[in-house]
């Protein structure tokens, strides 16, 4: 089955950190990454899709994050 994520978190390294996480588990890049200004906070946003080939079936009950 084909899984899809898409993480998103302040621009700092933080979310360089949790994409760089991903790509060692072995996801892959989606796309380009995306921008936001979050305006009631005042700070950018960044957002990046990852996809990644596994085993099984897929169900809404597949917890992404242990894969």
């Amino acid at each position: 089955m084909q899984l899809f994520r898409f993480l998103t978190d302040d621009d700092t390294s933080a979310f360089c950190h949790r994409v760089t996480a991903a790509l060692n588990k072995g996801w892959a890049l989606h796309g380009g990454p995306t921008y936001s200004f979050d305006a009631s906070r005042g700070v950018m946003r960044c957002g990046q899709a990852v996809v990644k080939e596994v085993e099984g079936t897929y169900t809404p009950d597949v917890k992404l994050g242990d894969h």
